[in-house]
């Protein structure tokens, strides 16, 4: 989990590439101000959704207290989550996989590891990253609070380029990335390693405060991410889909 990131895209007011005159983007839609001037139109690039359907099916599988107390303790060390929809998400996932053994690359307070957890098998184990120590601590209440079994979580404090290495090559089902950003390729050719055919790879912030579309946008994070989704594209090996939620989020399954 990187601080600072947003936890749901937030509304544009200004016109983006490829985009009209008088009109601007809102999430995946564009709006324009008919002549009269008191409505507006949206027309959308592809799904034909309005930006209050997409903050409903964001929010369509809601957090309950524990998700929603690891979240404000979030808010108070100014670490970022990922938003409902991600987590939703990446429990779904688990459950596909009925996945065993997942790694977490950025522990954060608990949330996303919470998500996770919700979905895989009942002798599943965790193993989450983070040089935080301090998240750390909060992860585990949040763990706690959702009655999973400490045996369940294995957390460890540190750099993850310097951790990942040392796990056990294929014997993962899933690997969430969500640590600093320009680290992406790295942790990409981790997961390679890591995952066993037909493990997922899921990669959180992956539109990235909408930067990654513009290819105006040229700051280091955002060029590691696109560096990575094109990573992921091109490689045969990967059956992949970015999806949009939250900050966007790519999942790839290693064939």
């Amino acid at each position: 989990m990187e601080a600072g990131a947003p936890g749901r895209r937030a509304a544009a007011t200004a016109a983006a590439p490829g985009v009209a005159d008088g009109w601007h983007r809102i999430g995946s839609a564009r709006s324009c101000t008919s002549p009269d001037g008191d409505r507006t139109e949206e027309a959308s690039i592809a799904t034909g959704l309005k930006p209050a359907s997409w903050a409903y099916a964001e929010d369509f599988v809601p957090e309950d207290e524990v998700l929603k107390a690891a979240r404000a303790r979030a808010a108070e060390v100014d670490a970022t989550p990922i938003g409902a929809g991600g987590g939703a998400t990446l429990r779904f996932v688990a459950a596909l996989l009925d996945a065993r053994n997942v790694v977490e690359i950025g522990t954060g307070c608990g949330i996303s590891g919470v998500w996770m957890m919700r979905g895989m098998r009942s002798d599943g184990v965790l193993t989450s990253v983070d040089i935080e120590a301090d998240h750390q601590r909060l992860a585990k209440r949040a763990f706690t609070d959702a009655g999973i079994a400490p045996q369940r979580v294995r957390l460890i404090s540190g750099a993850a380029l310097e951790v990942l290495p040392r796990l056990t090559a294929g014997h993962y089902d899933l690997v969430f990335c969500d640590g600093d950003k320009q680290e992406y390729p790295q942790y990409l050719e981790q997961a390679r390693r890591l995952l066993r055919p037909g493990g997922v790879v899921a990669i959180d912030n992956s539109l990235w405060r909408d930067r990654v579309a513009d290819s105006g946008v040229r700051d280091a994070d955002t060029l590691a991410i696109r560096e990575t989704l094109s990573a992921v594209a091109d490689d045969e090996n990967f059956i992949s889909v970015l999806v949009p939620v939250g900050d966007g989020l790519l999942l790839a399954q290693k064939r």
